[in-house]
């Protein structure tokens, strides 16, 4: 039995799991558990960051520079960029703005780990629609589940973890299909890596076309800022002023403000990394088809293999050979993109368990 809590907690918090990183990788390891940038910040990042010594001073509450940069940059006002301590920070203070105890919020399943765990602690229900059999976002079943007691809706393109987007045609037939007055959430923590043609952009048209959506993005994965904890969201000033007044104030530092600038200014060496992950992707998927495995399509910077009740074995397999990667049991493993040192053992690997999975393992199926 657990120890028990010393004082009185909401039962459904103390029922609730503590979210679980991807576990960190020794110094002969690599480490592909979390998604991460495998490129170490780019020098005219760092210098920036070192000239940003005053620790000692609060940060900018509103990071008023980044967001001027970003309102330019995606023609809208200021007040329609919102800065927080990376996009789930956002994600968060969006369901505590708009929902309570009583209400439901809407979210593909499987899909991001910290989901279910924010909507708990908002207070709401969850209603957790299945993916479908090819790890997509059922759209269909996701606006059927929509009631009287909805007020968010979440899509995640790509979706992590299993990596295939939302099509820009099915997102606006989605809409379509939901009250005007329902939060869409488009989660876009991916979307640099995408190189779908036909993939839903959330910040392709904004404002009063779809005053309903906000769109997340992040400096931690295609930015390498992961450690820094800065993201952003574009919609609506009023929804977002929402989700201002639910934030933690000062909480994005002066340090990963001054780093996301910095991006931006570099942007075009940082998009040639992007390429280069891109790719690395793609290679590995078409190892992993050649190899026997049924995935779905890759578009964030990690690969979905669907090893079900196997999984823990497997993942136990890739730790062996020195190659960390993150387990969902009884779903499936998410292996991230990282060095191309990695590559040739990750092939290596998968083929050696998807030849240890059953004959008629799903895994195994030709799509």
């Amino acid at each position: 039995m657990s120890e028990p809590t010393p004082v009185r907690v909401r039962p459904e918090i103390a029922a609730l799991p503590v979210y679980r990183q991807g576990r960190q990788a020794g110094a002969e390891a690599f480490k592909l558990s979390s998604n991460e940038n495998p490129f170490e910040p780019l020098p005219h990042v760092v210098d920036a960051l070192r000239d940003t010594t005053a620790v000692n001073r609060y940060p900018d509450a509103s990071a008023s520079r980044l967001r001027a940069r970003l309102a330019e940059r995606f023609g809208v006002t200021v007040d329609e960029v919102h800065i927080g301590a990376g996009s789930v920070s956002i994600l968060s203070q969006l369901i505590l703005a708009v929902s309570g105890p009583g209400d439901e919020i809407v979210y593909p399943w499987r899909s991001f780990e910290a989901y279910p765990g924010l909507v708990v602690v908002g207070g709401a229900d969850r209603v957790e629609v299945p993916l479908a059999a090819d790890g997509r976002h059922d759209l269909t079943a996701m606006a059927a589940a929509v009631t009287e007691r909805t007020r968010a809706i979440i899509v995640c393109s790509p979706n992590n973890p299993t990596g295939p987007v939302v099509t820009q045609a099915e997102f606006d037939a989605f809409l379509r299909s939901l009250p005007d007055d329902l939060l869409v959430i488009l989660d876009e923590a991916y979307a640099e890596f995408v190189t779908a043609p036909d993939a839903v952009d959330g910040l392709r048209e904004l404002g009063v076309v779809r005053p309903n959506v906000v769109a997340l993005r992040t400096f931690s994965k295609a930015y390498g800022l992961a450690g820094l904890r800065i993201g952003y969201a574009v919609g609506h000033r009023r929804v977002l002023d929402a989700a201002r007044a639910t934030a933690i104030p000062l909480s994005v530092t002066a340090q990963a403000e001054v780093a996301a600038l910095a991006s931006l200014d570099a942007e075009d060496e940082l998009r040639d990394r992007v390429r280069i992950i891109a790719e690395r992707r793609d290679r590995i998927a078409a190892g992993l088809r050649d190899a026997g495995w049924c995935i779905p399509d890759a578009q964030g910077n990690f690969v979905w293999l669907p090893t079900g009740a196997e999984t823990t074995d497997a993942a136990a397999t890739f730790d062996g050979a020195g190659l960390i990667v993150r387990a969902f049991p009884g779903d499936g493993l998410r292996i991230s993109i990282g060095e191309e040192e990695s590559v040739d053992t990750v092939l290596r690997i998968a083929a050696s368990v998807v030849e240890g999975l059953p004959e008629d393992h799903p895994a195994r199926r030709l799509a």
